[in-house]
């Protein structure tokens, strides 16, 4: 079957309206690229009750964890919990580190999680500390954790967002944080 070819010109006098009508025809059907809906539904319905379900639980948790926890407690495997969490720190960064230098999309994942975990690394860092060493971990976390975490989590932000725009498909009359999910 013969198809009628566009040339350049006609392309690029079409407007942004007419292309996205043009993209949207020429884009493969839903069923091959998206779950089967039925499938969708349900992992939308199981995440969600869980994320909700998880909200409501840990409510009466915190409240009873304010009352009941001491104020000092020694831990068992300090220095392994320490460590374990450093090493993922570190497989975070270089993920996001080898995804950027091969200017990988996925990039966005590791980077936001390594931007959560060295807010996490600060929080922790300055709550555990003794008396004297608060100010070390306080100025670490200010000098280095804290704006490390921000361009971390800012940068996956702004590479998500222009995803979003950046799309054929967008729809300029929608921010990027509203623009729903294609299923």
């Amino acid at each position: 079957m013969a198809v009628p070819k566009l040339s350049d010109e006609e392309i690029t006098a079409m407007s942004d309206d007419e292309r996205r009508e043009l993209i949207r025809r020429l884009r493969l059907p839903p069923e091959r690229v998206l779950p089967r809906p039925e499938v969708v539904r349900v992992h939308r319905r199981v995440r969600l009750a869980l994320m909700v379900g998880g909200c409501l639980a840990l409510i009466p948790w915190i409240v009873y964890l304010g009352f009941s926890l001491p104020a000092e407690y020694h831990a068992r495997n300090w220095s392994l919990a320490w460590i374990g969490f450093d090493i993922a720190l570190v497989l975070m960064m270089a993920a996001t580190a080898y995804l950027g230098w091969k200017h990988r999309v996925v990039l966005l994942l590791p980077a936001f999680g390594t931007g959560l975990l060295l807010l996490v690394d600060a929080w922790f860092d300055i709550v555990t500390a003794e008396a004297g060493d608060v100010w070390v971990s306080a100025g670490t976390a200010v000098i280095g954790e804290i704006p490390l975490a921000l361009l971390q989590i800012t940068g996956a932000v702004m590479l998500l967002r222009f995803l979003i725009l950046a799309h054929p498909l967008n729809d300029p009359g929608v921010t990027p944080f509203r623009t729903r999910l294609p299923f």
